[in-house]
């Protein structure tokens, strides 16, 4: 890789980190002006754990960041123009919701419509799929299973979204992991522009994000990062930036998971998926009495080996890839089974007891 792309990628990340950055504080007034702010409550279920008014539209910022930044190294395309109105429609929606909550059918609304701006105008397609020796061509289901990867992309970081620094840091993590495999591979396509773009962006929002925080991304933060997430992994897939679409999801396997297991969690329990509770893996460390910063330490370093892992397995040894990323697992499903995850360890318990009575 020559100097001149090297240094490239490092304007890219620095001016979109520096936007971010510097424009926040502006975003904060802004977000009390107009009410974008997030109230401490105390009803059972509240995902978010703080003690004071917070504005939530970091967002915005981000989606500026990202805005200004694409100005500057990006390229016009029927593609990225697909790419910036989704992205529009997702913040737009988010923004909404950030001021007035909104239904969550409402917020799904806007979801499948920038999916479907992206699939269908911009003709961004998961065609087909590879992944341990398996091939899998979707022929014309391809459109309503992009559309849908799309939309489970973007809820997985909503989701997750539930301490300071948590969805940010995760979206980060995945954004350079992309970044370094497409780097070294020397395929510099649109994706591994957004890329850097995206993973300055976001540094720039977690100087204000990470605990403790003084703004959080809102619906508007969380929805970007997953659509942006999900966009990225198309495009790579597409360029063969990555060699395989399992590359992506692993690399996403926290926010993944957790969404998997809230979705069993609440029917288990005869709730609906949208009804938010604080049983989420991040909760989970935080009921072993570790501290916001420790548990959002914990997860970023379980994402961290799981891009390792991403990384050996297409740069160098799939072999060992296959047995890092069992490895991961095993560790991670051995944390479900220790924690509330899933079910209610002590409910479970009473009902045992109860039946054997």
């Amino acid at each position: 890789m020559g100097d001149e792309i090297i240094t490239r990628i490092f304007l890219m990340i620095l001016i979109s980190f520096l936007f971010v950055a510097l424009v926040m504080p502006f975003i904060k007034k802004l977000a009390f002006h107009i009410g974008a702010l997030d109230v401490p409550r105390s009803e059972e279920g509240h995902r978010h754990i703080h003690k004071k008014t917070t504005p939530k539209l970091g967002g915005l910022a981000i989606f500026l960041g990202f805005l200004f930044s694409y100005m500057i190294f990006g390229e016009h395309s029927s593609t990225m123009n697909s790419i910036l109105i989704g992205s529009f429609l997702i913040v737009l929606t988010g923004i909404i919701d950030d001021i007035h909550s909104i239904k969550a059918s409402v917020k799904f609304i806007g979801q499948l419509a920038a999916a479907c701006v992206v699939v269908f105008y911009g003709g961004i397609l998961l065609q087909d799929i590879s992944a341990f020796g398996f091939y899998i061509d979707f022929g014309v289901l391809a459109y309503p299973i992009t559309v849908l990867f799309i939309v489970a992309c973007i809820n997985c970081l909503n989701l997750i979204d539930g301490l300071d620094g948590l969805a940010g840091g995760i979206s980060a993590i995945y954004y350079l992991t992309i970044g370094i495999i497409a780097a070294i591979m020397g395929k510099l396509g649109l994706d591994v522009t957004l890329t850097f773009i995206m993973f300055g962006a976001v540094l720039g929002f977690l100087v204000h994000n990470f605990h403790p925080a003084t703004i959080f991304a809102g619906d508007s933060g969380s929805m970007f990062m997953g659509f942006m997430v999900a966009v990225i992994a198309l495009l790579g897939f597409k360029n063969v930036t990555l060699t395989s679409f399992i590359v992506p999801l692993l690399i996403l396997a926290i926010p993944i998971l957790d969404t998997f297991f809230a979705i069993v969690r609440r029917k288990l329990q005869g709730k609906s998926f949208s009804t938010p509770d604080k049983l989420h893996i991040h909760h989970q460390f935080l009921n072993m009495n570790f501290s916001y910063r420790t548990s959002v330490l914990i997860i970023y370093a379980i994402q961290i080996l799981f891009a390792v892992a991403s990384i050996v397995y297409v740069l160098k040894d799939r072999q060992l890839g296959y047995i890092l990323y069992t490895i991961l697992v095993i560790i991670v499903m051995l944390l479900v089974l220790k924690t509330d995850v899933v079910f209610d360890h002590k409910q479970l318990e009473k009902k045992l007891k109860s039946l054997k009575k």
